[in-house]
């Protein structure tokens, strides 16, 4: 395999695997925020507060990974 296809293998595999993290991770999120909602209603609106922003903090995670590997797959600084 030559450095050009590892690298492509590598940008798969940081997109893929972030992409399956972050969706993971905010499906767990967003279960636990139901059910602790429906144990303690009074507390639903500052615990969405919470988990809407720890839904941007996953999401910007992610996209930090896919810029990355943007990065690599069009300046990839191993070819040449």
């Amino acid at each position: 395999m030559t450095n050009v296809a590892l690298v492509a293998l590598a940008c798969g595999l940081i997109v893929g695997l972030g992409a399956f993290g972050a969706s993971v991770g905010i499906g767990m999120m967003g279960g636990k925020f139901l059910e602790a909602s429906a144990r303690q209603p009074e507390l639903m609106n500052s615990l969405q507060t919470k988990m809407f922003l720890l839904v941007g903090l996953i999401d910007a995670a992610f996209l930090i990974g896919v810029g990355i590997a943007m990065m690599f797959a069009f300046a990839n600084p191993f070819v040449g």
